[in-house]
């Protein structure tokens, strides 16, 4: 087997660390490498302090590549070239070519603010200083990307804006430094296997019991939107052993071997059936319809929702009965199915699924508690119906409330095509 080829990510900025902002860009570089046969071998986060930056970037340079993010700006905090060229033994200078281009950028910049370009000038020529040999990849706002080669190792520095990273990323790979850094390694294949019903004790002690990973596969079980991710990264030659474990790992409560979002693979069921569909939602407020079209192409599929919080809004917008909310409750089965039929009728579609519950903190009671959710979904191959009694806070139990109803129209659709 060839031997790693292992990277560390740093993501620098105070504004992270002080939780103001989450770290968007070390998912985004994991996530890119691991693809290119590149082991994410941990991702640091740090303030802008310079000793404890500095140590990170040190230890950074331990692996094979170092990536870090931010700390390229203008500013007086903005100092991780300077500690990069000290920890890498090279010295700076000051690239006038990069100088220029950085000056007509914060002079459009100035112009369409309509502020002096001296509020601009000072940070010019900090951000044209470089570490001796870096290359300059090129510049998404004016902050540039460097790659430093350092014999059979490289460091990257990438601007912090998520936006400006992601633009450069692709021609950084395609630098020299990288181009000879990823020929050494080797990509694994991934397998994608996705549970819904399961817990993830339940399936990492399936994987124990088939032997764990190793061998050439390295497993990952992740709870992700109330599900359960399990990928596995098979090394060439390990394949027989992977299929083992997924044989091993597959179940009853195994619905995807995509790497699809739940909601995507719902409107494609639905979109190869020539079927329609809609969502009546209470406590999930409309997240249910979120999740759809947040996927493009929805349009097709997804006609709508109804948002009934209020029980006058059932009645008169889904045209649930007056006496099935005086005698079961807003939050009730009887209440569900009438929702998800108005929804129905009322939209036009062919498939409609309903929520209605108690998310809480309030309004629970001992004969219906907080986290006590009913779904219905109803369709022209049957109905189908859940009740679920959802631990969790506000916010937990409404995302729960909303996978659950995703996956309720999964299994009308499929179930049905089985039988």
């Amino acid at each position: 087997m060839a031997p790693r080829v292992a990277a560390s990510i740093v993501a620098s900025g105070s504004e992270l660390v002080r939780g103001d902002r989450q770290d968007r860009n070390g998912p985004f570089l994991a996530a890119s490498l691991l693809a290119l046969g590149v082991e994410p071998a941990r991702i640091t986060v740090v303030g802008d302090d310079p000793v404890e930056l500095e140590a990170a970037l040190r230890e950074g340079l331990e692996h094979d590549l170092l990536v870090v993010s931010g700390g390229l700006g203008p500013t007086h905090d903005d100092r991780t070239v300077e500690l990069l060229a000290r920890a890498a033994g090279a010295g700076l200078r000051t690239d006038e070519q990069l100088a220029t281009e950085i000056e007509e950028i914060s002079r459009r910049v100035a112009a369409r603010l309509n502020r002096p370009y001296a509020d601009f000038e000072h940070g010019v020529r900090k951000q044209a200083t470089i570490p001796d040999g870096a290359t300059i990849v090129g510049l998404a706002g004016t902050a540039p990307a460097l790659v430093l080669g350092l014999g059979e190792r490289a460091a990257v520095a990438l601007p912090g804006p998520p936006r400006e990273l992601q633009a450069l990323w692709p021609r950084v790979l395609e630098t020299e430094s990288l181009r000879r850094l990823l020929a050494r390694a080797v990509a694994p294949q991934r397998r994608v296997l996705r549970f819904y019903g399961a817990s993830e004790s339940e399936v990492a002690r399936a994987l124990a019991a088939a032997g764990g990973d190793g061998d050439g596969v390295d497993v990952t079980i992740c709870a992700r939107n109330f599900e359960i991710h399990v990928d596995l990264f098979v090394q060439p030659g390990a394949e027989s052993r992977a299929e083992e474990l997924e044989a091993a790992l597959s179940s009853s409560h195994l619905f995807s071997r995509e790497e699809v979002a739940t909601a995507e693979l719902v409107l494609t069921l639905l979109r190869e059936r020539g079927l329609t569909l809609a969502t009546a939602e209470s406590c999930t407020g409309g997240l249910v319809a979120a999740r759809l079209t947040e996927v493009p192409g929805s349009s097709d599929v997804f006609a709508g929702a109804v948002v009934a919080y209020a029980n006058e809004v059932k009645a008169a917008q889904l045209g649930v009965p007056d006496a099935v909310l005086r005698d079961h409750g807003a939050v009730s089965a009887e209440t569900a199915e009438a929702m998800a039929r108005g929804a129905r009728e009322r939209l036009g579609v062919d498939v409609a699924v309903s929520v209605t519950g108690i998310a809480g903190p309030d309004g629970g009671t001992a004969e219906k508690p907080v986290g006590l959710v009913f779904l219905h979904a109803s369709g022209p191959m049957g109905e189908r119906r859940l009740r679920f009694d959802f631990p969790g806070d506000r916010e937990t139990i409404r995302g729960r409330a909303a996978t659950a109803a995703l996956h309720l129209v999964r299994r009308l659709v499929t179930e049905s095509a089985q039988t």
